[in-house]
């Protein structure tokens, strides 16, 4: 069945900020040490003890910001355990993820050093659930006055005489559960009371992030906009694409059965709805929309593979992973006037990740390379865009089968359209409208597969990878697409 897309290229919808490309490195399983840090003594290629592999393939990226340390794992950090030499840092036990000893190597100076070579935007989540106010106000002297004070001498003496840049500062992280299973109305409280003394010094203006619902609670965000509202820029909301049971068990990332695959993109669009749901609680607080949704945590979130340490949630990553955040960046583009920044869980080695690691070796992720294609968004403007989908259809339920979006950057037109059906091809037709001269040049790219469960592999890199892309006929100002079954792909047009 041919579907109809109309794109109106003279009605721009805003702008789609970079940030919703953004990346999340938690102190969990592989992800920092074995994934970025190395270590300085380590006979790997590295640069002070950071991985030059992994960088490279990153800043290929554009990453836009990097979220650190936490996750869970920030409420049970203390920053100054992580600054100093080395050799007399303090060890810690990783509580939250896999009871491992934490040496504290990778810290503030770490963490600061690997976004300077990342050319990235730093967004440091700080303690509530197990810290104090004095604590988290002077990690923010310590990183960002330049003048002289008790944290500013103490970070010169430990090697870093300027201070830092850093916008983005999360008061707290889902303190509804593992950061303190608080009450709403406590934790607004408390947010008013931490942020107050996350100080801006200098010319360093902090944009502020409080810790927002899990998944579907509209009752913590109806009383974090009343309570707080004004004294936040940004709010958080976190949701992973489940297949499975969380706690009786997920579903495995290499097998997915008929259904789990059509589950997996019914609950990828439910990020829609959320959305939608909490925009709305958020305008009525904000109807200027100042306060940003901030989707820090978001991505497929399967059982471990098989001999593998349950707490380092370590999952493969296939086709059906790279559809899931197709479908998410659309769904961000959509409310882009609302939804301002977005975090995958997580960059190396951990959940969604990006890329994977295994002693020297490095591979890169379906995931990674629709992060990749779609870069083209990152500040694009929006365009407007209609869409008649035809449907997937499976034991009676349905589903858009293709998802598509439309921005224009640097004089190009850039569609991006994911085709989620595993097993039928299908067409679409492109109406570009408010186009007068002729569309020039227009080339794709696209990622598909064979089989419901193809990745790339150590042994096998590149199994899952784009290639050009140009099953499509023009005529005057429309396009027709053919796009085989489980596809994700781009479009350049001028």
């Amino acid at each position: 069945m041919s579907q109809k897309v109309v794109i109106n290229t003279d009605i721009q919808k805003g702008t789609i900020n970079k940030n919703i490309y953004g990346h999340f490195a938690e102190h969990l399983g592989r992800c920092i040490y074995e994934g970025f840090w190395v270590g300085e003594d380590s006979s790997m290629d590295h640069t002070n003890g950071i991985r030059n592999d992994v960088v490279a393939a990153l800043k290929n990226l554009n990453i836009p910001v990097l979220r650190w340390p936490g996750g869970c794992f920030a409420d049970e950090y203390h920053w100054k355990d992580g600054v100093g030499p080395r050799e007399s840092r303090k060890r810690m036990v990783n509580t939250h993820w896999g009871g491992v000893v934490e040496n504290n190597h990778f810290g503030t100076h770490e963490f600061m050093m690997l976004c300077e070579m990342l050319e990235t935007e730093p967004y440091i989540c700080g303690n509530v659930g197990s810290g104090t106010v004095q604590e988290m106000s002077e990690w923010v002297e310590y990183m960002t006055f330049d003048g002289e004070s008790p944290m500013a001498n103490w970070r010169k003496e430990n090697g870093r005489e300027k201070s830092w840049e850093l916008k983005y500062f999360g008061v707290g992280n889902e303190n509804w559960g593992c950061g303190g299973n608080m009450r709403p109305e406590f934790y607004a409280d408390l947010y008013r009371q931490y942020q107050t003394y996350v100080r801006n010094y200098g010319e360093n203006k902090l944009y502020k992030i409080a810790g927002g619902a899990n998944v579907d609670d509209y009752r913590w965000t109806e009383t974090l906009m009343r309570e707080a509202g004004w004294l936040m820029d940004g709010l958080s909301l976190h949701y992973y694409t489940i297949p499975g049971d969380f706690f009786k068990g997920k579903g495995s990332a290499l097998d997915p059965s008929e259904k789990e695959w059509y589950i997996t993109m019914q609950k990828a669009l439910h990020m829609d709805e959320l959305i939608t749901k909490h925009s709305t609680i958020m305008d009525k607080y904000d109807p200027e929309k100042r306060v940003g949704l901030i989707i820090d945590e978001w991505g497929t979130w399967f059982d471990v593979e098989p001999g593998t340490n349950p707490g380092f949630l370590y999952q493969q990553n296939t086709i059906r992973d790279s559809l899931v955040a197709g479908l998410h960046f659309h769904i961000f583009h959509k409310h882009s006037e609302r939804v301002q920044m977005a975090n995958i869980a997580q960059t190396v080695n951990v959940l969604q990740a990006m890329i994977l690691t295994e002693g020297e070796k490095m591979i890169l992720t379906p995931t990674y390379h629709v992060f990749e294609m779609f870069k083209v968004h990152q500040d694009a403007v929006k365009l407007d865009i209609d869409v008649s989908s035809s449907l997937y259809e499976l034991n009676g339920e349905q589903l858009p089968s293709v998802s598509v979006s439309a921005s224009m950057k640097d004089g190009q037109i850039h569609v991006s359209f994911c085709h989620v059906d595993h097993q039928n091809s299908t067409s679409i037709q492109i109406d570009l409208r408010g186009i007068e001269k002729n569309l020039g040049e227009i080339t794709g790219r696209i990622l598909t597969a064979d089989q419901t469960n193809a990745h790339n592999t150590f042994e096998h890199p590149d199994q899952v990878k784009p290639v050009a892309y140009n099953d499509f006929t023009v005529s005057d100002h429309q396009i027709e697409l053919r796009l085989p079954p489980m596809s994700v792909g781009v479009l350049t047009i001028g």
